[in-house]
């Protein structure tokens, strides 16, 4: 079973979120460090090397993108999908060793030896600038997000979502969104009472901003990475189809696999009526996948196993926490999920 347009164009939009969040990261990267040098702010410093660790982890990430998109082969006979995962889970730990750490040592060494900041004017208009390349990247992140889970709260989508491209972007975005501000009240209160441990404390509490966001993404890309079942909706779907077929007496209950971003692989289990024979059952397995397959394109691999419905309900029984995270045995005349 193949989906191929649907997937592709997927593709091209987290490309260009990606390419819209690593060309904006660049730019600002060397406007913070340019005003960090006129200026000698910690908080600064911390911030480009924060849009520097950004526009790193973009890179990786569109090498993730390019890696996953390759088609399935002999070694890899369900493609290549789960390596955006892994260089996500890339990303995660490179926002917590360079973009954290560097923060952090940042502040500490300038709370130690604090030095007075110089030319405020200039961190203030690179602050700005950089509001406003941020915000047309979280911004398209953002819309990019929504259009896969346009309901329920930002923080239920982001766990929901199997597209790590996405919403790696948008996390960053929201951090570094964070961060200016936090950077720009650190160097106006340096400023204010001459202080310029004030604007240590902002490098300190920017390393903190990356590595809780650092340990959030990091949670999410390893479920995805060590694997993940779909969308229980998808689960759902696929028992309805198939409990919907006459020549299935009962539909039992399915495991899927998240292979990538647009890419699911099923296994279906569904007892089928006594009296067919073997050639019935293998018309009816040709209708289940293309039904299946024009319902849900990112079902890539369906494998339907006949079984009767004790066995399965043995096995269900048999896995830990299986009542809650498989469905309930489904037949064409009971209630379905």
């Amino acid at each position: 079973m193949n989906s191929d347009g649907g997937e592709t164009k997927a593709r091209l939009r987290r490309r260009r979120v990606v390419l819209l969040a690593l060309g904006g990261n660049f730019a600002i990267a060397i406007a913070k460090f340019v005003a960090a040098a006129m200026t000698g702010s910690s908080a600064m410093v911390s911030e480009g090397v924060h849009s520097l660790v950004d526009t790193s982890n973009e890179l990786l990430l569109l090498y993730g993108l390019h890696r996953a998109s390759r088609p399935a082969d002999t070694a890899h006979p369900f493609g290549y999908g789960r390596e955006l995962y892994f260089w996500s889970f890339i990303v995660a730990l490179l926002i917590f060793a360079l973009g954290a750490g560097v923060s952090l040592y940042e502040g500490v060494l300038h709370l130690r030896h604090p030095e007075p900041l110089r030319d405020i004017a200039v961190n203030y208009a690179v602050l700005g600038l950089s509001c406003v390349f941020e915000g047309i990247s979280w911004h398209a992140s953002w819309r990019e997000l929504r259009r896969a889970h346009p309901t329920g709260s930002v923080l239920a989508a982001i766990r929901r979502s199997k597209d790590p491209g996405t919403f790696t972007v948008f996390l960053e975005d929201s951090v570094a969104l964070a961060g200016l501000v936090v950077a720009a009240v650190g160097i106006g209160v340096a400023h204010a009472i001459d202080r310029p441990e004030a604007d240590a404390l902002a490098s300190i509490l920017i390393a903190v901003l990356l590595g809780l966001a650092s340990i959030f993404l990091a949670r999410e890309t390893k479920a995805l990475l060590i694997g993940e079942p779909a969308h229980p909706h998808l689960r759902d779907s696929l028992l309805r189809i198939a409990a919907a077929d006459e020549a299935i007496a009962h539909a039992n209950g399915v495991y899927t696999a998240q292979l990538g971003p647009d890419r699911v692989l099923a296994a279906l289990s569904a007892e089928f009526r006594d009296e067919l024979l073997a050639d019935d059952i293998e018309r009816c397995v040709r209708r289940l996948e293309r039904e299946i397959r024009d319902a849900h394109p990112d079902v890539v691999a369906l494998f339907v196993k006949p079984q009767p419905k004790a066995v399965w309900r043995q096995r269900l029984e048999g896995l830990e926490g299986a009542p809650s995270a498989l469905p309930a045995p489904t037949t064409p005349n009971a209630g379905r999920n």
